[in-house]
């Protein structure tokens, strides 16, 4: 089921709910046991629109704080993805330097790393949250040629350490995607949010709502935007993406033979 379809389903779910109980509640508020409509409705008091109003507000800010902290997190395992994957570019053209042998060998062992990341580390670690031991090798053995080759003239010296700094800064950046491959919230967390959405959405049906269309439709808009809201969490909650292997597009863009795209 895609993204799109799953938000679609449940902020029509959320209007549905809204807007059946909302009428339910009526017919049995405006008329009596024997079906004769009550002369009216009592007002609602003061306190209980301030109780309503700071509960509101109070999950507002919370739901705000979630919505950023997953939004950080999701900016933070895109830049990890884009260190990685241009530092071991930065690694295949600072090997310029080095014979034609040695540059087509060390761009083959980059290539399959890639390649292993993309094609199959990263649907793991959606679906796992964890990095592939192969993944590991590969790069273990990009490190290996850089650093078992020796320099033979001043050029290859100068481009020596930086190429092991890029293949550390890479490591480190894996690291980093490895750490950020679970979800971000934890359960206690998802149990407030959905417990507020429905308190705030429940304590609207103490406002004493009507039937003519516009309060009918500012209810179901409110229920629907809650909802969306709570998807867009759930959605940003998983740093790499839920649907597909979009977050990996950094490595399709500097290493287009071999993520596939070439």
């Amino acid at each position: 089921m895609s993204e799109w379809l799953v938000l679609a389903t449940v902020m029509a779910a959320a209007c549905t709910v809204v807007l059946v109980v909302t009428l339910l509640a009526q017919r049995r508020m405006r008329s009596t046991p024997d079906g004769v409509e009550e002369a009216g409705a009592p007002e609602t008091p003061d306190v209980l629109e301030y109780m309503v109003m700071m509960v509101g507000v109070v999950y507002a800010i919370v739901l705000g704080l979630a919505i950023a902290g997953v939004w950080e997190a999701r900016g933070a395992a895109q830049d990890a993805v884009q260190a990685e994957a241009q530092a071991l570019h930065e690694v295949t053209q600072r090997a310029q330097v080095y014979p034609a042998d040695y540059r087509e060998e060390l761009r083959a062992n980059v290539d399959a790393y890639v390649t292993e990341v993309v094609e199959e580390e990263w649907p793991r670690m959606i679906d796992h949250e964890e990095l592939s031991p192969r993944g590991t090798e590969l790069l273990a053995t990009v490190r290996t040629a850089v650093a078992a080759h020796e320099p033979a003239n001043e050029l290859q010296a100068q481009a020596y350490q930086p190429m092991l700094d890029q293949v550390a800064t890479a490591e480190d950046a894996r690291n980093a995607r490895a750490s950020g491959a679970g979800e971000t919230l934890p359960g206690i967390v998802w149990f407030g949010l959905i417990s507020g959405a429905v308190v705030t959405i429940g304590l609207i049906f103490t406002m004493q709502i009507g039937r003519s269309f516009r309060e009918l439709l500012l209810a179901g808009l409110f229920s629907a935007l809650i909802a969306f809201l709570l998807f867009l969490v759930w959605d940003f909650d998983a740093p790499f993406g839920r649907s597909g292997t979009e977050s990996a597009d950094a490595f399709r863009r500097l290493f287009p033979g071999a993520a596939g795209t070439g």
